[in-house]
């Protein structure tokens, strides 16, 4: 079994939220910080700090003391953290000095679940141990959220901001700032592991977590008074969807936009706005699904990229008796299911993206069934009233 079967085993076994991760404070859970690790081990990255080993060597959830060890290394003195680095590998000496010695660096960031994830873990570190340097470690990470969040609400993919690059838009995807929000909803929920935030924190969370859920409203596309869904990416200042990659151009993107609406039906109380919000998405959900189509992945011959090896292919078949499913794109004013590429060349069929991008990237998602799922309680518990 090679190297990323045993890493995606140990880190995907499970997929719990913060919330319900505080019902169990004597381990934690690593399944939130699986992306970091993935992208870690399975991507290579010569402005990495440290490289990870050959064969990985790792803390067990419940080995809480020395996982939280390891985040506080890791945190920068901003505050927050850098990405794609796996908080539970057991670091040398060496390591350990590198990463000491790194700690005025600003590359911190909240994406693929980076920052946001690490104040979760300390809060429940110190739950368990009572150990102060983990407790202050959390209020500074949360103190760089706070400080982070745009006047409007929103936030950026990295903080300091980088002005140059697409990290200053207001970032939803990879669950930035959903995740964001969700660590604020924890703390205003009172789960136990964060009773140590005191009540002056906890008033500046709250007007943060409300103008987090003014931006996301606000954000939410409209098309000649129409709203439909989310970009993955919005422009932190005109607030209209924006590009962020080559191959993630401005467009109606429905993996994020499921993500977003999930969060919006778990808010206690929802404001009419809200629950107009949710209710313009789940329509735009119901009209863009697609029927009789599923993705396969092939044997293809061997090639190799500037990015890896490739040994597959993925190819969109008919078949009567498959599920909806929807592109990750649809275009923007047309609704017209989308792709892109490395070019920043828009197709409008999988076949047409290149090898590379066509295995590397989630062109299709079942992600917006879930909400549908759920939609039918929310409607019944929320929009009689």
């Amino acid at each position: 079994m090679n190297k990323l079967i045993l890493i995606s085993f140990f880190f995907l076994f499970t997929n719990l939220s913060f919330g319900q991760q505080s019902t169990h404070l004597k381990e934690i859970d690593p399944a939130p910080f699986s992306d970091n690790s993935h992208h870690w081990y399975g991507i290579s990255d010569s402005h990495n700090i440290i490289q990870p080993p050959a064969v990985p060597h790792q803390f067990k959830p419940e080995e809480i003391t020395l996982i939280a060890n390891n985040i506080l290394i890791y945190q920068k003195n901003n505050g927050g953290w850098p990405k794609n680095y796996d908080m539970f590998a057991i670091l040398n000496e060496t390591q350990k000095d590198s990463l000491i010695a790194a700690k005025s660096q600003t590359n911190t960031t909240f994406d693929n679940g980076t920052t946001y994830t690490q104040i979760a873990a300390l809060s429940i570190a110190y739950n368990a141990t009572g150990k102060a340097v983990y407790k202050k470690a959390a209020l500074k990470g949360l103190n760089f959220v706070l400080q982070a969040q745009y006047s409007n609400g929103g936030w950026p993919q990295y903080f300091p901001v980088e002005n140059d690059n697409y990290s200053s838009h207001i970032t939803y995807n990879d669950g930035a700032m959903i995740g964001v929000m969700k660590l604020l909803k924890d703390i205003l929920d009172k789960l136990p592991q964060y009773d140590f935030i005191d009540r002056k924190m906890r008033v500046d969370i709250n007007a943060a977590f409300e103008k987090g859920l003014d931006c996301i409203v606000k954000t939410q596309i409209n098309e000649n008074g129409k709203p439909n869904v989310w970009c993955q990416q919005h422009n932190e200042i005109t607030l209209q969807p924006a590009w962020a990659r080559k191959f993630e151009p401005p467009c109606i993107c429905n993996k994020e936009s499921a993500e977003i609406v999930l969060f919006l039906m778990s808010i206690k109380n929802p404001t009419n706005a809200i629950k107009s919000s949710i209710k313009d998405a789940v329509k735009w959900f119901e009209d863009s699904k697609i029927y009789n189509t599923k993705i396969e992945t092939i044997s293809a011959t061997k090639t190799k990229t500037n990015y890896k090896t490739i040994e597959t292919d993925r190819i969109a078949v008919t078949d009567s008796t498959a599920a909806p499913i929807w592109t990750r794109f649809y275009e923007l004013e047309t609704h017209r299911p989308m792709f892109s590429d490395r070019n920043s060349k828009t197709v409008y069929s999988l076949a047409e993206v290149s090898l590379e991008r066509r295995v590397g990237y989630g062109w299709y998602t079942y992600d917006p069934q879930a909400v549908l799922k759920e939609y039918p309680a929310w409607e019944k518990k929320w929009m009689s009233k």
